[in-house]
């Protein structure tokens, strides 16, 4: 499993409406220039997290982005499943039913089931105000 920079930048995005959360809409350029993340790039970010309710959205002269809910409210796990599609570290488990005609029979089927369940545990666990706590020493608070 390889996150993408999409779902890398769209935590980075969350976390940033998160820490700058003053019940205003944050223009995106200010996002961007904090995060040092093109405009045009956050741009297709940003209309994957709005079609998906993760943020608000207001547009033209006074408009920006906000979190739609609390950042305590956002798993990494869904920000990540949202712009990476999914999170299986093998093909076969990409999809709830595996098609796969050797499944019956695979010896390393069940460890790879675990590491995925492992992951997901792991991403479902950290919520988006855990990534907002920092501790002096820059790791994030959990």
């Amino acid at each position: 499993m390889m996150v993408s920079t999409k779902g890398r930048y769209a935590l980075r995005v969350m976390v940033d409406l998160s820490e700058h959360n003053m019940g205003a809409y944050i223009p995106l350029k200010d996002i961007a220039e904090r995060q040092e993340i093109s405009q045009k790039y956050l741009e297709s970010i940003m209309t994957v997290l709005s079609k998906a309710g993760f943020v608000d959205a207001i547009h033209g002269k006074g408009g920006g982005y906000k979190l739609s809910r609390g950042p305590e409210e956002y798993t990494v796990g869904s920000v990540l499943k949202l712009t990476e599609g999914t999170l299986a570290p093998v093909a076969c488990l990409e999809q709830a039913c595996n098609s796969c005609k050797r499944a019956p029979e695979c010896r390393t089927l069940p460890m790879w089931a675990e590491l995925n369940r492992l992951i997901d545990q792991f991403f479902e666990g950290i919520t988006v105000a855990d990534l907002a706590k920092k501790s002096s020493g820059g790791e994030y608070v959990i």
